[in-house]
């Protein structure tokens, strides 16, 4: 399935399962900007949009009512929210009091479990590869913990969590050092990875230097 079925097909569902203002503020809310989100960020790395709510509806200390552009809410998962922000429209046009509910709108949410992500238009439109790295860095421990390998051990699970940490490329040698192990326990651990398809190896004249991790779909924290 290609992305524009599989964002109609979403987008209906969601439609046709909301009524009175909820359903008018996914029409009205759901535009450019926060299509492009899904098809330049999620999509690319997840290839699902499942568990993925556009204009969730959430309330604030006040029992205020506003919506986020997202929410990914898998069973017995984290709650993340994801904003969309224009320059113009949560910069430059906010003022003092906009600018103060904005900052403690988040303070609640994360006080009640929330993780709030922000990514700017502009990234989303002309750099999709930063926000691709930063929304796989916060559900990195999620995806790692959850992963299709709940058959992992300890020590595989432990690794795999290094891996995303380091951010870039992981080695036998991190795997010796961070862990205190010998170079044959490390290279066991980062086999068995690779073997169940959460690492890849990079090969340099038929010899592996190092692994990256693979992205994994949301539907693996199920």
């Amino acid at each position: 399935m290609d992305f524009e079925e599989a964002h109609g097909l979403w987008f209906g569902r969601h439609s046709a399962e909301r009524s009175g203002e909820r359903r008018g503020r996914l029409l009205r809310g759901h535009h450019f900007a926060e299509k492009l989100f899904v098809q330049n960020v999620w999509w690319p790395l997840f290839q699902s949009l499942e568990h993925l709510h556009p204009e969730y509806e959430i309330y604030d200390w006040n029992r205020k009512s506003q919506f986020l552009d997202f929410a990914f809410l898998p069973p017995n998962g984290p709650q993340i929210g994801v904003e969309c922000d224009g320059f113009q429209s949560h910069i430059k046009d906010m003022d003092r009091e906009k600018f103060s509910y904005a900052l403690n709108r988040d303070n609640f949410l994360t006080g009640m479990g929330w993780r709030m992500l922000h990514f700017s238009f502009d990234d989303i439109q002309q750099r999709p590869e930063v926000c691709r790295m930063l929304l796989q860095l916060v559900l990195a421990p999620y995806l790692a913990k959850n992963a299709s390998a709940s058959d992992l051990i300890s020590g595989e699970k432990e690794v795999l969590r290094l891996a995303w940490r380091l951010g870039r490329p992981l080695r036998p040698k991190d795997v010796v050092n961070h862990f205190d192990v010998n170079f044959r326990t490390a290279q066991k651990l980062l086999i068995s990875l690779s073997g169940k398809g959460l690492i890849k190896p990079v090969c340099s004249k038929e010899r592996v230097r190092y692994y990256e991790v693979n992205s994994m779909r949301p539907e693996q924290l199920c």
